[in-house]
């Protein structure tokens, strides 16, 4: 198990970690901004649970079988991108944002599984969760894969709260602005422009 001041410094270096701009959040704040507080908080609860594979992948060593591949961190890298790009195009499309919030076509489920999905398959995340995870392990204590579980999911757990509060507030913005005109159609744009941004980053910077 975990003793209190292992696990209280992984926490408060996970927590900032998660509070820097980044992918996840960034993201988590667009959507909150175009669709409304629920459908940006499910997304964010979704990318928060995307972390529990990484946590899996690094117990099991498959993370550093990942960076050995040159090919076969290409090819998540590729895939990933053209996800979120995907993901950028969808959100371009939309029709007016949170004050539309309701006829949004993504159900609460596959809003959540998009968020789980964005996260999941970034080959960068699983590499971060390699180097860091094992950087709060203390050998002498033995059971190192079950030490890198437990903090995969404090990670997870401070995650969600911090999505779950960023979908929430930017939620809470973007319904303010919706009853301004034409600013749910921006506020969409938004969204998509952050979602592509990223997945063009993904793609091509190595």
């Amino acid at each position: 198990m975990l003793d209190l001041g292992q696990a209280a410094a992984f926490f408060l270096a996970a927590g900032l970690i998660t509070l820097a701009p980044g992918p996840d959040n960034l993201m988590v704040l667009g959507l909150g901004l175009s669709r409304g507080r629920r459908q940006g908080m499910i997304f964010g609860l979704g990318c928060a649970l995307g972390c529990l594979s990484h946590t899996v992948l690094a117990a099991l060593g498959l993370s550093a079988l990942i960076a050995a591949s040159p090919v076969l961190f290409t090819a998540l890298r590729v895939a990933g991108g053209l996800y979120l790009l995907w993901l950028g195009v969808g959100a371009l499309r939309g029709r007016g944002g949170a004050a539309k919030a309701s006829a949004v076509e993504d159900g609460q489920g596959r809003l959540f599984l998009k968020g789980l999905m964005a996260n999941a398959i970034n080959p960068k995340v699983v590499l971060f969760f390699l180097a860091f995870l094992p950087q709060f392990v203390d050998a002498a204590k033995g059971g190192i894969v079950w030490q890198i579980l437990q903090l995969g999911v404090l990670f997870t757990l401070q995650a969600a709260v911090q999505f779950a509060a960023i979908g929430w507030f930017s939620g809470s913005v973007g319904r303010w602005l919706s009853g301004r005109p034409k600013a749910g159609t921006w506020l969409d744009r938004v969204a998509g422009g952050v979602f592509l941004l990223f997945g063009l980053r993904l793609i091509f910077v190595r």
